[in-house]
């Protein structure tokens, strides 16, 4: 058998393995299937449900709402790492977006751990809030309840959990990070997944859902096509950033164009003489 041969057999038998390796993570991955976020875009989440604030007053959605959509965040107030870095990142976000708070939207964290206090609530409120200078804490809500009534609202929105005992004996839940946005009459509008988000989706997703639109989540990569009008509130198309690329790629096709019929004729003129 020749070295190439060898070669060849080691190179397969290399790919094989390690496409079967990623197939068994992936199937253990499957294997559970109450883990993650099932969308149920267009569906509503029950707003009449009594939960406390941070302050320890009874209230439920519709109240917080106030007719205004909402961006909800499911998190547990203790988690060591993936909340705390969701939260901090939305937090920058809602500084930087150019809607104004509970006027344009609220924002509802609501924790899935029934153990959770109005006390835990408000040690992660303060911890929040303290670096957002711009940010009208009133729009911000963080709520605690019986897992009973946590639970019709985690089933609402698809977004399962599993409790777990972490390191040191401390309870962890396994969960996925999203932001879901909500309309007004608590329709299901939209989900953005992820522990970090861009103000832009931000914002496209509470002006949908203030229409009550239901759309799936606009590429990140779309930003550079859009400009925000503050005036109007809307997001228009940045014309002159697309003529700007439009004309580069005509140029640049250009450019190639002499480069490639210069050296044809050069080409032509080695072979004439």
């Amino acid at each position: 058998m020749s070295t190439y041969t060898l070669k060849k057999n080691s190179v397969f038998s290399s790919f094989l393995s390690q496409f079967f390796a990623v197939m068994l993570f992936c199937s253990a991955l499957c294997a559970n299937e109450k883990l993650g976020e099932e969308e149920h875009l267009g569906s509503y989440v029950p707003l009449d449900i009594p939960f406390l604030d941070e302050t320890g007053k009874q209230v439920t959605f519709r109240q917080l709402m106030d007719g205004k959509p909402i961006i909800l965040t499911l998190n547990y107030y203790v988690c060591p790492a993936l909340c705390t870095l969701q939260l901090q990142d939305l937090a920058k976000n809602l500084e930087k977006v150019k809607l104004t708070e509970n006027e344009d939207y609220k924002v509802i964290t609501l924790s899935f751990d029934p153990e959770e206090t109005p006390k835990d609530a408000a040690h992660k409120k303060s911890e929040l809030m303290a670096p957002m200078t711009h940010f009208d804490t009133s729009a911000w809500t963080f709520l605690t309840g019986s897992e009973a009534d946590i639970s019709q609202v985690t089933q609402s929105v698809g977004f399962h959990y599993e409790k777990q005992m972490g390191h040191h004996g401390m309870v962890e839940y396994i969960h996925p990070a999203v932001l879901i946005a909500l309309s007004p009459e608590g329709k299901i509008t939209r989900y953005l997944n992820g522990i970090k988000q861009l103000p832009f989706d931000i914002q496209m997703a509470m002006m949908e859902a203030s229409q009550g639109t239901v759309r799936p989540t606009i590429a990140k990569t779309l930003l550079f096509c859009f400009s925000f009008d503050s005036v109007a509130k809307t997001y228009v198309l940045a014309t002159e950033k697309i003529v700007a690329v439009v004309l580069s790629l005509i140029l640049g096709g250009f450019f190639l164009y002499l480069v490639l019929t210069g050296r044809k004729k050069d080409s032509s003129e080695e072979n004439d003489a």
